[in-house]
């Protein structure tokens, strides 16, 4: 009877204790369901391949640099541009070198290139040329499930095992497993996070940087509120300073084609469980240097102008050539007659261009030298006779000068003005109001504002009658000539030879 008492106590203590592990135990089992995050992206903003070649010399004062043909990430200087700025590190990677960074000039060869100022520092020949390339990190993605107030968001971003990731020295490693970005040191206030209420994500984010074979994490907390499933959240890494791209792999890389990472992104609960997460590819790739070579270049046309076209604020009375203004017959005396050339200049000159004139001499009968070389007293009274440059007016006009020229019977002779066709190059203008081409000078604004023409057998400086300091495409001008002569000009044929000499300054 006893032995029968003591089945049952057993029995009941038995079942007593499996419904303790029925009742109590099985619902404390908590299963988390995950899902994928939707319409993720990782966007870089410079998705190009840091550059890390070894050093094999470098001289403080030279601006000289030559790489190691092997064994480096980088073993050419294919993917090193002028103007990339590179500096240069011990073989422990403990920085630049003088904490001093250079452009590169140009390159010289497969394996040499110039900085653009000397070097301040004797290089290691262990050590290492970098050129860092950084830039922003722009993380979206759809939630699947509610991130509660107590959850976050992690970022995942593959560091290069055994490497200082958080430097901004660009790491390297034998394989894409192995290899991965440097955080640069980024901090919380370089991350934004926007999407479901921007202010309920903690913007004192945490930043792990990775080390040993561990990767880098950003924790972005949740707080306030949850955030709804289907929300679209945005978390942004600025660029300054920006994470830095890894030098391509040491193993199996072909430049050219992109080495690509995952970057991992996960919502979590209060307890760390993942709620839904996705893997992003990242393929950072060696740029592309589109290069050409552009020839200094200078058009200078000179163009006639046909008659009865309005120049200058008169009608031309002869048709002009590229090589000619033939006056003719001079059939009246204390008339003035016109005609023009147009001159069309472009350049892609930095500093821009001018343009000179200049004669011979004044306008000799037969082309001979006139006896005086001043304007004011060369005529028709010389032996032989001269057509002279005028004077202009009562106070004359000159090479440098302009003046109102207004009356032909007074003061006759050739001389030149101005117009703009196309732009605002004309050195000066038919009806310029300055002085002194202006009414205090015996003119109106609609007057003929003139010079002389340079006159090399007088020794006058050539004339500047166009000019601009910058680039140019198809500038125009109109150069009007302008003759009159007296009533006691001998007959004969008179002329002489202008030069217009058109200079680039690049």
């Amino acid at each position: 009877m006893v032995r029968k008492i003591r089945k049952m106590v057993l029995l009941v203590f038995i079942f007593s204790q499996a419904s303790y592990i029925y009742l109590f135990e099985l619902p404390q089992i908590k299963i988390v369901d995950t899902a994928s995050l939707t319409s993720a992206s990782v966007t870089l903003s410079n998705s190009r391949l840091s550059y890390r070649a070894g050093v094999a010399s470098g001289t403080s004062g030279s601006s000289i640099v030559t790489i190691d043909s092997s064994a480096n990430a980088d073993n050419d200087t294919n993917h090193l541009f002028p103007s990339d700025s590179v500096c240069f590190t011990d073989s422990g990677m403990n920085g630049c070198i003088g904490s001093t960074a250079y452009s590169v000039a140009n390159i010289i060869s497969s394996t040499s290139f110039n900085t653009a100022s000397s070097l301040g520092n004797n290089l290691e020949a262990t050590g290492y040329a970098v050129a860092s390339q950084s830039g922003s990190f722009t993380i979206s993605f759809v939630t699947t499930s509610v991130v509660p107030l107590d959850g976050d968001i992690l970022v995942t971003i593959p560091m290069a095992d055994s490497a200082n990731g958080n430097n901004g020295i660009p790491d390297t490693n034998s394989s894409l497993a192995t290899n991965g970005f440097d955080l640069n040191a980024i901090a919380a206030a370089d991350i934004s996070s926007t999407g479901c209420t921007d202010g309920n994500w903690n913007t004192t984010e945490t930043i792990s940087a990775g080390s040993g074979s561990t990767d880098h994490t950003i924790r972005v907390d949740r707080q306030t509120t949850s955030c709804a499933a289907g929300t679209t959240v945005t978390v942004t890494i600025d660029s300054s300073p920006g994470i830095v791209n890894p030098a391509p792999i040491t193993s199996g890389h072909t430049q050219g084609s992109a080495d690509t990472y995952t970057i991992n992104i996960k919502t979590r609960d209060g307890s760390d469980n993942t709620l839904d997460q996705v893997d992003i590819k990242v393929a950072p790739v060696e740029a592309v240097l589109v290069s050409a070579t552009v020839d200094e270049s200078l058009s200078f046309q000179v163009a006639g102008v046909s008659s009865s076209t309005s120049t200058c604020g008169q009608t031309t009375d002869i048709t002009t050539t590229a090589y000619s203004v033939p006056w003719g017959t001079i059939a009246a005396t204390s008339t003035f007659y016109e005609g023009s050339q147009q001159l069309t200049v472009s350049t892609n000159a930095d500093a821009g261009y001018s343009v000179k004139i200049e004669e011979n001499d004044q306008m000799g009968i037969n082309g001979t030298t006139c006896d005086s070389p001043a304007a004011d007293t060369a005529d028709e009274t010389d032996s032989p006779a001269c057509i002279k440059d005028t004077v202009c007016g009562a106070v004359s006009c000159s090479e440098s000068s302009g003046y109102y020229w207004t009356n032909a019977s007074s003061y006759p002779g050739l001389g030149i003005s101005l117009a703009n066709v196309d732009g605002t190059d004309a050195s000066w203008l038919y009806d310029s109001t300055s002085e002194p081409c202006t009414t205090t000078g015996g003119g109106t604004s609609t007057n003929f504002c003139s010079r002389q023409i340079a006159d090399q057998q007088a020794g006058n400086t050539k004339g500047t009658i166009m000019t601009n300091a910058a680039q140019v495409n198809s500038k125009d001008i109109y150069v009007c000539y302008r003759l009159a002569i007296s009533g006691t000009q001998p007959p004969g044929y008179y002329y002489n030879t202008v030069k217009y000499t058109a200079t680039a300054t690049f």
